[in-house]
Parts: C-alpha cells; sequence; structure tokens
C-alpha cells in the first residue's frame, strides 16, 4: 500500500487564514485573552454546518491574526503541515484586505511577514497569490489589485478573487483583473464551486484568467468541457471541499475523475484543509480509493500542476523531476 504522506505533491490553492490549525488559532486568542466562542467544538475543530457558518466560523477564527507577527508565525505553521504531507510546491491565497486591512504600508509589513515565515520553511517552494475578496465589492478588489502589483516580486507572483461567488458577476471585477494584469501579475479566480457553469464562463471572459479555483461545475455544460479542454484551463480543484461543502454528495459523485478523462488540465489541493477535516494526504488516498488513480496519475496532475503554477521557469524545472512519468 502506498504511504501517501510520502509523495511529493504540488498544491495551487490554499488559502492562509483558511490553513491555520486550530490548535494555533486557539493559541492566538489565549495570548491576547481574546474569546471565540463557538469557533471550535467539542473536539476542538473548527465548528460550522453550512456555507453561511463556515464564513462566519472563518471571520470569527480571523478576528486573533492582528498584525504582522501572528501572520508570520502562521505562515511557518501552514508550510510546516504542508511539508508533513509531501508538498514540496505550495501557492498560498492571502488578502490585503486581511492582511493589513488594504493599507498599503500595512499590506508591505505584512508581506514581509509573509516572506519570512516561507523562509523559515525551506522544503516547501512557496508562491503568494494576492486576492481580493468578492463580498467588498469592486472597488476594494481594484485597490487590492493596485496594491498587489506595486508589490509584485519575491514570492507574490499571482492575484486571484475569493468570498461569496454569488456577489455580482465577473464583469463588474473585470478592471481590478486589468490592473493585475497590466502589473505584471499572474491571474486565477475561483468559479463553478457554489454557482454552476456560466459562473466559469463568466470568469473566463470576462476576467481572462488561466487558471480557475474550484471551477468543478463545468461539468454541467459539455459545451464548456470542451472550452478548457481547447483552452488547456487548469482547474484548481479541491475534492475534500467540495465534498464537505455538499458541491457534490460524496466522493463517487465527485466529476474529477470525468473532467480528467475528458482532458481538462486538474491539478489538487485542500482549499480550507482543517475547516474541512482534510490534508493532501487524505485527498491522495481517497482519490486513489474512489478513482484507482496511481502514482502515475498524481505525477501526470502534479506535472500538470507545475506547468500552470505561478513560478519562474528555473523553478519549475527543478521541481519537475520529482514528478516522473514512470516512478519505476
Amino acid at each position: 500500500m502506498t504511504d501517501w504522506a510520502r509523495v511529493p505533491k504540488t498544491e495551487l490553492h490554499l488559502h492562509l487564514e483558511g490553513a491555520a490549525p486550530p490548535e494555533f488559532i486557539r493559541m492566538l486568542a489565549e495570548e491576547q485573552g481574546a474569546r471565540l466562542e463557538g469557533v471550535f467544538d467539542a473536539e476542538g475543530a473548527y465548528a460550522w454546518r453550512d456555507f453561511a457558518e463556515f464564513l462566519e466560523c472563518y471571520r470569527r477564527a480571523c478576528s486573533v491574526l492582528r498584525g504582522p507577527e501572528e501572520f508570520q508565525r502562521l505562515t511557518e505553521a501552514v508550510l510546516t503541515a504542508s511539508a508533513a504531507h509531501g508538498v514540496v510546491y505550495t501557492e498560498i491565497f492571502v488578502a490585503p484586505d486581511i492582511c493589513g486591512g488594504g493599507d498599503p504600508v500595512a499590506w508591505e509589513e505584512h508581506l514581509a511577514a509573509l516572506e519570512a515565515g516561507a523562509d523559515a520553511v525551506p522544503e516547501v517552494e512557496t508562491r503568494f497569490i494576492s486576492t481580493a475578496i468578492r463580498n467588498l465589492g469592486p472597488e476594494r478588489a481594484e485597490d487590492a489589485a493596485r496594491i498587489s502589483a506595486a508589490t509584485r516580486g519575491g514570492r507574490l507572483t499571482g492575484f486571484g478573487m475569493g468570498g461569496e461567488e454569488r456577489h455580482l458577476t465577473a464583469t463588474d471585477f473585470a478592471r481590478a483583473f486589468d490592473i493585475a494584469r497590466e502589473g505584471g501579475l499572474h491571474l486565477t479566480s475561483h468559479a463553478g464551486e457554489i454557482c454552476g457553469a456560466q459562473s466559469v464562463r463568466d470568469t473566463l471572459d470576462h476576467l481572462k484568467v488561466a487558471r480557475v479555483g474550484h471551477g468543478v461545475r463545468a461539468i454541467e455544460d459539455p459545451a464548456l468541457v470542451d472550452r478548457l479542454v481547447a483552452e488547456q484551463i487548469v482547474l484548481e480543484v479541491n475534492p475534500g471541499s467540495n465534498v464537505a461543502l455538499h458541491v457534490v454528495p460524496d466522493w463517487p459523485d465527485h466529476p474529477i475523475d470525468r473532467l480528467r478523462r475528458a482532458g481538462v488540465p486538474v491539478t489538487i489541493s485542500t482549499d480550507d484543509p482543517p475547516y474541512f477535516h482534510t490534508d493532501m494526504t487524505r485527498e491522495y488516498d481517497m482519490l486513489s480509493r474512489t478513482f484507482g488513480w496511481t502514482v502515475v496519475d498524481f505525477n501526470a496532475m502534479n506535472r500538470t500542476a507545475l506547468d500552470a503554477a505561478f513560478c519562474d521557469p528555473a523553478t519549475r524545472a527543478r521541481l519537475m523531476p520529482l514528478f516522473p512519468e514512470d516512478p519505476a
């Protein structure tokens, strides 16, 4: 039996705050004398029942992430956990509206702290994707794009958008993505998770991204699947997250295998792992059990991920040999 924890992995879709271990958040709360009633269940895990409660639990847990020092410690904790599950390359979503409240100076201070946290875990090659929060509206997204473009460099290589997918339409955020593109940032955006295939289509048409976060509901539209194949749009798929949030009923119902067999470039990530009781080892184990995937299959998807990664060619070339076509 394969020890999936030891298999090298890439991860393109991981939210920094959403990856905060519950024990780390409790530790910060104790240090600050903060009360986080209702955030944790009796076993100490994050407590939520539906998407609305998930967002509220997430918001309250983030309340103890108050400055650069906390974010530096969080980055180190998250990457240490990733390394324990064989992750060798990761891209982490970080929001300027959370890291510094949208203030350009505070964002620079937080970004330096994130870099320091990543320096402390060199076994995981790390890049950051600055992220607009959709439900804060287009103007805030444009502000996030401007301060992100102004600080591009180092490990900050991408721009994306998360948050409440049902808020407004992709068209409303086109200017933010234009600003980020003109600033030299690579682009991705959440779509096709809570909303259907049209959300993916609108995101491709108006935001002109190279990758789509989630995107699994594209399976509902065969013509859109054909487009993803033709344009080789990479999906950052988060199967455990989709099951936990009831985007799909259970693992056998997940469309990742059908999308892959259709020729859509798919990759594997965890999204907000402690909230969904998952990690990269569990994702690999469940996908192997469900679809019969082997190391050969996972290596192919990791090569896809590295080809689509927002990193420099030298980094890509250095890591690619970890994912041979013939592991034997």
